[in-house]
């Protein structure tokens, strides 16, 4: 039975990784060196170490740091890899809610919903979202989310919609590497009353999607919503036409479009006769720069390079040219339900 901090190879693909979280039942997510996390089958697992031996071998290595300059070294090191995320004045504000999206707004009878979870603060967030099951909680979405940034949480299926009544939301906020005011621990809970789900006014417009959405304010100005809010309350908060959260992250900004790239090369080149392995590597990395170069003034700019897994060959070529050349990019795992397994997102910054 694979666990949480086992090392594994995959049965049935290159590479392998550690299991940092187990999914469900049958899928867990396995991190490999290069920091980017792959669903995989647990059933496509094949343990290398356990994480008791894994956590042996980390005290081992943590031994070998033994004067000042070794660790230095590694201070250095992992400064390397760190972006500083850019700040704004009205971001030192905690602003956090929660959104849910209808799938299909025509079918508010019948259709699922997505949880989003909106972080509008310069601050990085630690959170817990927990329902109320009898008199205890169980948690419904753990993890750490970046500054100016909405995460989906998860689908709700409408037949779930009675677990999300009672809401508690808990958040530490923090910054990386810079001085910052320190915030209280929030913890809040929510009344929300499932009925809204199905009313067509209860979904408005707003400064975070382009689609309308049911929000629920958790803080607001750094102020938490009353710890067990109205029907009444949120009826008010919900009709508020003129928001008072910060729309830096609206996407009626009209942010740019996200720019895809397809890296394979049968998607570049109509004929591959006569090159190499290494002629075609090069011609991928020559696509990537060229893409890079062109939108290097755009600030703000995403792009999808799709590479693919394979054996990560052009994969570990990119990262290594984001890391010299264009260190002040923002780089993460593009969304794998959109693009697949194997696509990463640049940032231009």
């Amino acid at each position: 039975m694979v666990k949480v901090g086992d090392r594994v190879r995959f049965l049935n693909a290159t590479g392998g990784g550690t299991v940092t979280k187990i999914i469900n039942r049958e899928l867990v997510l396995v991190t490999d060196e290069d920091g980017f996390d792959v669903p995989t089958l647990a059933r496509e697992c094949v343990i290398v170490e356990t994480e008791t031996t894994v956590h042996t071998q980390t005290k081992e290595k943590e031994k070998e740091i033994q004067t000042l300059d070794d660790f230095v070294e590694k201070e250095k090191q992992e400064d390397a890899s760190y972006v500083p995320q850019e700040e704004t004045p009205e971001g030192e504000s905690m602003n956090l809610l929660l959104a849910f999206l209808p799938q299909n707004e025509k079918m508010l009878s019948s259709t699922n919903f997505d949880a989003f979870l909106v972080n509008d603060s310069n601050y990085y967030l630690a959170y817990n979202i927990a329902v109320m099951v009898g008199t205890k909680f169980v948690s419904k979405a753990v993890g750490f989310i970046q500054p100016n940034t909405k995460i989906l949480l998860q689908e709700v299926d409408r037949n779930d919609l009675n677990d999300w009544e009672q809401l508690r939301v808990q958040a530490l906020a923090l910054k990386q590497k810079r001085t910052y005011t320190l915030k209280p621990a929030y913890d809040v809970q929510i009344k929300l009353n499932a009925v809204k789900f199905y009313k067509l006014h209860s979904f408005v417009e707003n400064d975070y999607f382009d689609e309308l959405a049911l929000i629920c304010p958790v803080v607001q100005n750094d102020m938490p919503v009353n710890a067990v809010a109205t029907e009444d309350e949120l009826e008010h908060l919900l009709q508020q036409k003129e928001t008072s959260f910060p729309a830096k992250i609206s996407k009626k900004q009209k942010q740019p479009e996200i720019i895809v790239k397809d890296l394979h090369i049968n998607q570049l080149l109509d004929n591959t006769n006569g090159m190499a392995p290494a002629d075609m590597l090069q011609y991928q990395l020559d696509v990537f720069n060229r893409v890079m170069a062109e939108n290097a003034k755009s600030k703000g700019q995403k792009i999808v390079f799709i590479h693919g897994k394979g054996n990560g060959v052009l994969r570990k070529e990119i990262l290594k040219q984001l890391k010299i050349k264009y260190s002040t990019c923002y780089v993460q795992d593009a969304s794998f339900q959109e693009y697949g397994y194997g696509a990463t997102m640049v940032t231009i910054r």
